[in-house]
């Protein structure tokens, strides 16, 4: 009799140990760094040097398909100039329109949720897309952006190498962040980026 209850003790014990772990295998960690610049285009300069944080969670494991969703805190550090001067609305003083035209050092707080697609071709190796909108608040004041209240959008491709548990995480991606029309500048800024991070599992 002792041997069937400690028999079915050590079942018990292995079957909460397994739903533990794959409780606990649908979160993911990671820390990231980005950069880049504006496309192409004879209205202003822009380039951006980032650090992202990273929180995953899977829906659904281990599947060929995974779907996840991911909190990604980031502290971007923009540099930007205006080089149209003509950009700047009809009617703004000279000194404005001199103050726009200065190289500014700009910070953005961002907090990003994303959602991603994720093909798993084999146990180690994926591709993915991302799509991603978060409220930001940006330090300085630009012909293009207010300062204070906006969003980052970004859509991005990406690949994932497991080393063991450690995966290396690459992505390109297009950014763009606006107010939506709630402040008077709104035209914001459109950016190709690059990001290498690495991720593991918690």
């Amino acid at each position: 009799m002792l041997r069937k209850i400690t028999f079915l003790m050590l079942l018990c014990c292995a079957g909460l140990q397994a739903q533990e772990t794959e409780k606990t295998s649908r979160y993911t960690i990671g820390l990231a760094y980005g950069n880049g610049g504006e496309f192409n285009n004879t209205d202003y300069t822009y380039t951006n040097n980032y650090i992202q944080g990273q929180i995953y969670y899977s829906l659904n494991p281990g599947k060929k398909w995974e779907f996840q969703v991911a909190l990604q805190p980031e502290v971007n550090f923009a540099r930007h100039r205006l080089k149209n001067p003509y950009f700047v609305k009809p009617g703004e003083s000279d000194e404005t329109r001199a103050e726009y035209m200065k190289l500014k050092d700009i910070r953005e707080y961002i907090l990003n949720v994303a959602f991603f697609a994720r093909y798993n071709i084999t146990e180690d190796f994926s591709m993915y897309a991302m799509g991603n909108v978060g409220p930001m608040i940006t330090d300085t004041e630009t012909e293009r952006l207010t300062k204070g209240f906006a969003f980052c959008d970004v859509f991005a491709l990406g690949t994932t190498y497991k080393f063991g548990k450690v995966g290396l995480d690459v992505r390109v991606a297009a950014r763009h962040t606006s107010n939506a029309g709630l402040q008077n500048s709104n035209a914001g800024f459109n950016t190709k980026n690059i990001q290498f991070g690495v991720i593991m599992p918690l």
